[in-house]
């Protein structure tokens, strides 16, 4: 079996002649308030956003900024106190046997799948949820199933499987019932780093071969930023941002130096720390290291003569490049 063909869609044709003008996923206006008068809570404030087809995009934001409200209102789960949503062009909440049809979902980890059966019969169960026939799948199933890694484990019980084998039943529970639109909630959450980087390698590979849309929210902002083509950040119910992840880094790309020194005094530190805003300070044996991010045309020499003045001796020099746990920390004004 060649496990790197692409799997077949049963609805080909129909989404061949949609999507050209539907887009994937479309938030218009969406607000959603728990409780009434001086007790209301607005967990969402007027979020809008457009998804196009065969994107990965990222929904971040901290514990409590609304993603969590956002993606079950477009799942059609939570009822929006105003706005609309659609779904590879369906209205989410005006045709909702409609639009579950066309989305899936992996919510709460390998959590939503059913230990007590084994893979194949996990998979079958789901898709017969969206009507769709077993038999009808059992190609499609039997590839993911090789793609995914399950060949000598399909007829096996989930109960007996790794926990990051589990994860992988979740995620293809979810692409099991052919859906164009896949949300995941944490995805690798508990996944060892290896178990963790093959998940986000078959995410990659699914969306880059069936031009599948993948809307991902997660605290791992590595897995973030290794999957996603692009970011919204949410924070306090509203969105912050929404660019792709290369140009956040940019826009936050400063000059930023690991410098490891032999000799720091208290005093010297404390100057390091007023005029350059010097910090992330640590002992590293019988020396100390720190980072410094110098504004654009502020050049590193007045660091070195400070710690030369001082009789602090640099060692290395090391360029630190940001990342995207960086810019999440800047855009949302958290220290942790």
């Amino acid at each position: 079996m060649n496990t790197n063909a692409p799997l077949e869609r049963e609805h080909t044709s129909d989404r061949e002649a949609t999507e050209p003008e539907r887009l994937a996923v479309s938030v218009d206006g969406l607000e959603k308030t728990y409780g009434s008068g001086k007790d209301a809570i607005r967990a969402v404030d007027d979020v809008s956003f457009d998804i196009e087809p065969g994107t990965v995009v990222g929904l971040l934001g901290p514990n409590g900024a609304g993603k969590t409200t956002t993606i079950k209102a477009i799942l059609g789960l939570v009822v929006p106190t105003a706005g609309a949503m659609t779904v590879d062009g369906v209205n989410v909440h005006e045709e909702p046997r409609t639009a579950y049809r066309r989305v899936g979902a992996m919510l709460e980890g390998a959590r939503n799948v059913y230990w007590k059966l084994t893979v194949r019969e996990n998979l079958d169960f789901f898709a017969a949820l969206s009507g769709r026939r077993p038999a009808a799948m059992a190609d499609r199933h039997d590839r993911l199933l090789d793609q995914l890694g399950f060949e000598d484990k399909a007829d096996e019980t989930v109960n007996e499987l790794s926990r990051g084998m589990k994860q992988k039943v979740s995620l293809a529970c979810t692409l099991a019932r052919d859906a164009s639109v896949v949300f995941l909630d944490e995805p690798t959450l508990g996944l060892d780093v290896e178990s963790s980087l093959e998940l986000r390698q078959e995410l990659r590979r699914l969306v880059e071969q069936e031009s599948m849309t993948v809307v991902l929210s997660s605290h791992d902002m590595d897995v973030v930023q290794a999957v996603c083509d692009r970011v919204i950040i949410m924070n306090d119910g509203r969105i912050v941002t929404d660019e792709t992840v290369e140009n956040l880094i940019d826009v936050f790309r400063t000059q930023a130096y690991r410098v490891t020194v032999d000799g720091l005094s208290a005093r010297a530190r404390e100057r390091l720390e007023v005029e350059f805003d010097a910090g992330g300070f640590e002992d590293v044996g019988d020396r100390t290291r720190f980072e410094v991010a110098l504004p654009e045309g502020r050049a590193l020499y007045g660091v070195m003569d400070a710690l030369r003045e001082a009789g602090a001796v640099p060692e290395t020099v090391e360029s630190v490049e940001p990342d995207l746990e960086d810019v999440f920390l800047e855009v949302t004004g958290r220290t942790e």
